[in-house]
């Protein structure tokens, strides 16, 4: 299990090691990944930097931290280069490489056994986790974006859980909403995304390999690279977490982290 953390995040610099509520997003996301790795057998936690600063911050936490070059812009790709690193050093080949995105430390560590299982069971590239919606949570997510349009990411997806597309638009779109609200009762159709990620090795090479395309730089999607070049990806539904939020992308992110907290209680208190 890799933890992409570099240090050039354009709209929040140095963000995995900025506070929320007295500890940096690096911190929690570890705590989570510790929490998930003892739910998985024969895995391993690291952190994937570009920045000494932050590799000393995980080495601080009691977390291995691999320097990675700082060219690579994906975060994908920083897991994929921590992968290889640590395949060099036990001579042995990651079945699975599982990527929790340094910037959603707030999710279910049960979600990263659910993805990693559909993984390893299923016949996709890459699985990746998704909560359905309920009405108040969709009419948070809108409220939202009104000040942060590019926080938080929607998954359209089949029946059977295969994903279609991806987009911080907030899809899909919903006609006659009103009456969907009343015969749907408690849940919306829009699926949010969360940012985990479980990759075959062969699938996480050929993104690698290959070059940003031009949906993927207007969305700020990696995953739409991945449906370019023809993989498939799972999204598997999982529980909603004590609380709803999207990645941490901006100020507002930060803020909107810390009032939850202060009103559900901290997840890492969590046993």
């Amino acid at each position: 299990m890799v933890i992409p953390a570099r240090g050039g995040s354009s709209r929040l610099p140095m963000k995995p090691l900025r506070t929320i509520a007295g500890l940096s997003l690096l911190h929690r996301t570890i705590g989570l990944g510790r929490r998930a790795i003892a739910q998985l057998d024969d895995a391993t936690l690291v952190v994937a930097t570009d920045t000494p600063e932050i590799a000393a911050h995980a080495r601080a936490i009691g977390c291995e931290a691999i320097m990675t070059r700082r060219a690579i812009t994906s975060g994908s790709g920083r897991a994929l280069a921590a992968a290889m690193a640590t395949k060099t050093q036990s001579g042995l080949s990651p079945r699975i490489v599982v990527n929790l995105q340094g910037d959603a430390p707030f999710q279910s560590p049960a979600a990263v056994a659910a993805v990693t299982a559909a993984l390893s069971v299923g016949t996709a590239d890459i699985a990746t986790s998704v909560v359905r919606l309920d009405w108040p949570a969709l009419d948070a997510l809108r409220l939202h974006k009104r000040t942060a349009p590019f926080s938080g990411t929607t998954c359209v997806r089949t029946t059977a859980g295969r994903a279609l597309w991806f987009s911080k638009q907030i899809l899909p779109a919903i006609r006659d909403e009103a009456t969907v609200r009343a015969l749907s009762m408690t849940l919306s159709p829009v699926w949010r995304h969360v940012g985990l990620y479980a990759y075959r090795l062969a699938a996480l090479q050929a993104f690698e390999a290959s070059a940003q395309t031009e949906l993927e730089r207007h969305e700020g999607l990696e995953q739409l690279r991945l449906f370019e070049l023809g993989l498939t990806i799972d999204a598997v539904e999982i529980a909603p977490a004590r609380f709803d939020i999207s990645g941490i992308d901006t100020e507002a992110d930060i803020v909107r982290a810390e009032a939850l907290i202060a009103a559900h209680g901290d997840p890492l208190d969590d046993p």
